[in-house]
């Protein structure tokens, strides 16, 4: 891919700093990324996976941490939402205090340097995050290598990676978790056809830590 300012965290701390605001003023949690129905179809999954509800979850970039809130509305109770972006921590924990969901943990973290204490996850879920530091101007190559080392370190062997891509095919996803982890399930998304070949703008897929 192309270098990319989507790829930097000064783009993505500006960028949480105008939804905290927007947050303040009207109360709007801001963008909710790949639509709900990537939410859906994440704790759809989960529900019929019977993964049991005091898993201990992951959300990866986690932004407003609205895909938390939605897991605890579905009853799960072993939450953590992790971003690089301090402006990103702050607009979650207002949604978090907003909607009473005061058990959801959240922390400044970067993923691609994890701290001792980020481990021991059964689930980690990835909506865009891969994706963003795909596009980073600074060795890409090189931090989606660590994302992989990163997250075979947090994730317990045979817990399950759930990611949403709109950058890459699953193909290619396969080639870059092939280090470490399974394909278990490919998850349906919307497709589009054009010029007479039907394609999926999104790609979300469950891998399976070996």
């Amino acid at each position: 891919f192309s270098p990319s300012v989507l790829g930097t965290r000064e783009h993505w701390d500006a960028a949480y700093e105008r939804e905290l605001q927007t947050f303040q003023d009207i109360g709007d949690a801001g963008e909710i990324w790949f639509g709900e129905e990537s939410m859906v179809r994440i704790i759809r999954w989960l529900e019929k996976q019977k993964v049991p509800l005091d898993s201990p979850v992951l959300d990866i970039g986690t932004g407003n941490g609205v895909l938390l809130i939605e897991l605890a509305k579905s009853g799960y109770t072993n939450l953590t939402g992790i971003d690089y972006s301090p402006s990103a921590i702050q607009l979650s924990e207002k949604v978090r205090e907003k909607e009473g969901m005061s058990d959801i943990n959240l922390k400044v973290e970067d993923f691609l340097a994890p701290s001792v204490e980020l481990s021991g996850f059964e689930i980690c879920i990835d909506k865009g995050t891969f994706d963003a530091i795909s596009l980073n101007p600074d060795n890409a190559e090189g931090k989606r290598k660590q994302y992989v080392r990163s997250l075979c370190s947090v994730l317990k062997p045979e817990g399950f990676f759930l990611i949403t891509s709109c950058n890459w095919t699953k193909e290619e996803l396969l080639n870059e978790f092939r280090e470490g982890f399974e394909i278990l399930e490919e998850l349906p998304t919307p497709k589009f056809c054009f010029g007479g070949r039907i394609g999926n703008s999104v790609t979300a897929l469950v891998f399976q830590r070996k």
